[in-house]
Formats: structure tokens, sequence, C-alpha cells
């Protein structure tokens, strides 16, 4: 039997985000106050006094918020001290990430939370910084000198905030090559190379485990939702409903085919394997498979306010078995979505959602993954998240942490003050 927060389906809309630090009166009181919840986080008092210094650079009217000029702002503020405060200190990351994490429950929390996973790049000029290298940038759009951290986020009827993070280290960085630019760059001598989507999923299995925030989904663009590991790390947990963007190419049959075994000798042992049988029909592409599907199935509706208006388009569903290197594996909901033109533009999406789902709530889920990349914009805009000029791996880290709690804070007293959103995101009730 599936657990209540399968079996329903929710349907809200995500304020926009509409604060502005200096339109709080009491904001500096406010600040050390949440400042005061991670003092057990920080070994020195120097450590949690220049805390409150970096995030009030964080949040100041100040136009590029690297260390240099944040200090020159702030005052009590140095270079020096800030410069060690991010690289050198030590704080207890863990601790601080499940004190944000209640904090972000209290204002944000919904059992119809979503966990989002995306990525996003950092574009940089030199080669020493940490995990730097030639690759693709969604923030330029193409590839290029940068890093890349994948985040997850978190979103609800009350909001969105990013919750965690790690940076992607490119393999070529484990090469006995980098060994001297490693050792420059503090990595930890027993990290390995990790693909984005096993970020994603050691970051989804820390988050679900502690089970301090409440969530119903988990939402993907098609890195992950092509990534057999991310979404079988997914489906151990079967009290959460994905929805996870896939390839157009992506393989599929849209009813079980039949499968058996088959012995063939190697190296002089005889040995079994599982083909499929014969006269089965070969998977197809999802974008074929898009092409098949008759008028009547298509619906159409309005998932967000765009600058012009409703952004609307039209949607449809399929119970699909998908192929995994030839062999049927799981069976699903295909989603399919595409725009409103004459030649149209297709989207694909997977869904383990129940069998009685309505079309309408994969419409709704389609639109939450806005959230995160509402998060990227706002922070590299409002608080400086890629305006950082650390090197260091443990630096990357903290710089984003403090960048996320930042954030977090304008929804904070958005939230407190009961300040009202101008608009919302998502298909209307």
């Amino acid at each position: 039997m599936l657990p209540n927060s399968r079996c329903i389906e929710p349907d809200y809309q995500v304020p926009q985000f509409n604060v502005v630090a200096d339109e709080v009166e009491d904001f500096h009181d406010r600040l050390k106050g949440f400042k005061e919840y991670f003092h057990p986080c920080f070994q020195r008092s120097e450590s949690r006094e220049n805390f409150l210094l970096y995030l009030s650079g964080q949040l100041s009217e100040v136009e590029r918020k690297s260390i240099e000029p944040m200090a020159m702002r702030v005052d009590g503020a140095t270079i020096r001290g800030l410069q060690r405060f991010i690289s050198n200190s030590k704080w207890d990351e863990a601790q601080m990430l499940d004190i944000y994490h209640g904090l972000i429950n209290e204002d944000l929390g919904d059992r119809h939370g979503a966990l989002l996973f995306d990525e996003t790049g950092f574009l940089k000029k030199g080669n020493d910084s940490a995990g730097v290298a030639r690759q693709y940038c969604g923030t330029a759009g193409k590839v290029d000198n940068c890093q890349v951290g994948v985040f997850c986020a978190y979103v609800s009827s009350y909001g969105y905030s990013l919750l965690d993070k790690r940076l992607y280290i490119p393999e070529k960085w484990f090469s006995n090559e980098f060994k001297e630019r490693r050792s420059k760059c503090e990595i930890p001598e027993d990290q390995e190379f990790k693909t984005k989507p096993q970020l994603a999923t050691e970051m989804f299995r820390e988050i679900a485990s502690k089970e301090t925030l409440p969530f119903s989904y988990v939402v993907s663009d098609s890195l992950y939702g092509n990534s057999s590991e991310f979404v079988d790390a997914l489906a151990e947990r079967d009290e959460f409903t994905y929805f996870l963007s896939v390839h157009k190419d992506t393989r599929c049959w849209t009813s079980q085919p039949r499968v058996r075994e088959k012995q063939y000798t190697y190296r002089g042992k005889t040995k079994t394997k599982t083909v499929l049988d014969k006269k089965q029909p070969q998977p197809v592409r999802v974008d074929e498979l898009a092409q098949q599907i008759n008028p009547y199935q298509w619906y159409r509706f309005k998932v967000s306010e765009g600058t012009k208006g409703p952004i609307v388009y039209e949607f449809a569903k399929k119970r699909v078995v998908l192929s995994n290197h030839g062999l049927p594996s799981r069976r699903v909901w295909l989603i399919i979505k595409r725009t409103v033109s004459d030649e149209p533009e297709y989207s694909f999406y997977i869904s383990n959602a129940q069998k009685s789902t309505r079309l309408r709530t994969f419409a709704w889920l389609s639109g939450l993954r806005w959230a995160i990349e509402q998060c990227f914009e706002e922070a590299k805009s409002i608080v400086g998240m890629d305006q950082y000029e650390v090197r260091k791996f443990r630096a990357w880290h903290h710089h984003m942490l403090v960048c996320m709690l930042a954030h977090f804070f304008l929804w904070h007293l958005k939230i407190a003050m009961g300040k009202k959103s101008t608009g919302y995101y998502g298909i209307a009730a």
C-alpha cells in the first residue's frame, strides 16, 4: 500500500521572491538573531564575528560582493579577516546544515514540498581554482572555463531555498598530472571522482535519511533523469514521487515485452543471459512515440506567468516500460510536453506516480523546477554567489553555504513580516 504522500495530488502555487533588505527597519538586529543559531558551529569568537560580517556584506548594497569590496563596505570587517574566515577557518558544516534545514522547515516546510536537483556554472579566468576546467557552463550556454556546482533546493507553497551543494571535480583532476593543483587547492586526499548524478544521489540520500524536511516529490533535469544510479536511489524510497526530465532518445515500450533466457559459451564455460524474446518489437525513442499520440490525448495547461502573459504548454501521458540496454526495466509514466506552435518543441519526463495520477498534476510538477533556477538567479544577483575569488576546495563550500544562508534569510524576512507576494508561479488552483 502506498503512503499518503503518494496518493494525494496537491496543486499549490509557488510565491515569488520580493524582499529588499533596506525596507526592513530592524534588519541588522534580525540578522544578528539569525547568526546566533550558528554559534556552536564555530570554534572561535573571531569566526563567529566574521560570519556576521560576511553575511552583512552579501546582503549590503555593494555592487560587487567579493571579499575586498565587502570589507570596504562593512564596519569592522577586514580583507585579511574575511579571507581567513572563508579559506582557512574551521566550521562544523554538517552541524550548520542540520540547523539550517531546521530553520527552512520552520518557514517553508510542507509535506507536499519537493526536492529539486540541478547544476550551475561559475565562469573563471585562471586554472588554479578547485575543479576548474573547460566544460559545459549553463550560465554561458556553452563550453567555457568554469567551475560547476551541483545543488539541491527545496520548494513548497511558502517559497524556495537552496539546501545543499557539491563542487563537481572533473575526472582529469584526479590524474597524476593534477596532483600539484589538487594539493594547492587542498582537495581532500580521500576525495574520489564522482559524476554529477552521483553527487546528487549523495545529497538525496543524506537529506532523506535525516527526515528534517518533509517532502513528497523529487524533480530534476535530464542529466539526472537519465542516470540509472540516481533513479535507482529514488526508487529505493517509494514514499516519494519523482518527476524527472529525460533525453529525447530515451527508449521504451508501450506494453511489457517478453524476455527469455539464452545460453552461450564464453571461454569454454556455459553461461546464461536474458534477451528479448523473438518477434518482440524493439523499443522506440520517446520523441518518435510523441508523434504517434492522437490529438484527443493532448491537454493544454498554463504552467506559469511570464512577462508577456501566461506561459502555456500542451501535455500528454502514457504508461511505458523503459529500456535499459535493450531490455525492459521499470514501468513508469511518460509525460510529454510541447510548445503551442506550428512547429512545437518537445520535452519528456518520467514519473513513478501512481496509475490514477491526473495529467494536471504532471503539468504542475513540470513547473516546479523553475524554483531552483530562481535560487541561482537570485543568489547570484543579490548575494554574490558567483562573485567569489577563492581557490581552495573548502573555501568554495564555505562561500556557497553562506550564500545559501543569506538568500534564505531574505525569504525568512518575507515570511516573518507577512510580506505579500506580487505574483505566483504554477498552475492556478
